[in-house]
């Protein structure tokens, strides 16, 4: 007879995504003083498309945080950056659909794979920023990209809205602070198109 019942016990037997990715392009951990379970998760992204190829989890602690970090890893394989960065928002309803709902004194094992996240999100933006060697101003901190992009992108495709944008380079699609940012340029540049 088994202590966890139905999927928990299915996922806490034979756990998906176990281990580190090799040479991740963000690790995030976390850890709980209630139980003394931990959790690290490594994730790699593909250079050119900024999706997530692959998420690996460690972790010591209970059924329930092995099975949510089972389920948190295959719901980040093919995510955007922006997908990934909004996904703590959305790991309650995620779990509750694939797990059932966690008992009271188990909902830390939840936050605790929220919080990985959120740390690996935050190691990748930091990374970008640490990373950055261009001379021009850098507008989207989240992917990386610099005014004169966001300038080229709009100018050769003449694009009129931030979500064109973003589809176009990727920048405003992270945590959305640059999205101000580019609504300047494309003021700027719309300005000078009406006056051509």
């Amino acid at each position: 007879m088994s202590f966890y019942s139905g999927r928990i016990n299915e996922l806490f037997l034979g756990p998906l995504n176990v281990g580190d990715v090799l040479h991740p392009d963000a690790t995030g951990e976390s850890g709980s003083l209630v139980c003394g379970a931990a959790i690290r998760l490594t994730i790699k992204l593909d250079p050119l498309s900024r999706t997530v190829t692959n998420a690996k989890f460690r972790a010591t602690g209970c059924g329930y945080l092995i099975a949510s970090a089972s389920i948190l890893t295959e719901a980040l394989k093919g995510a955007t950056i922006d997908e990934a960065s909004i996904l703590p928002t959305l790991l309650e309803a995620i779990f509750a659909e694939h797990l059932g709902d966690f008992p009271l004194e188990k909902k830390h094992c939840a936050v605790l794979c929220r919080d990985a996240l959120g740390a690996a999100m935050t190691a990748l933006r930091t990374s970008s920023l640490v990373e950055w060697t261009g001379d021009d101003a850098l507008i989207c901190t989240c992917f990386g990209v610099s005014e004169t992009t966001i300038e080229r992108v709009i100018e050769s495709a003449s694009l009129q809205t931030v979500e064109q944008v973003t589809g176009a380079c990727n920048a405003g699609g992270g945590c959305g602070s640059c999205q101000p940012l580019i609504e300047d340029i494309l003021d700027d540049y719309l300005r000078t198109q009406t006056k051509v």
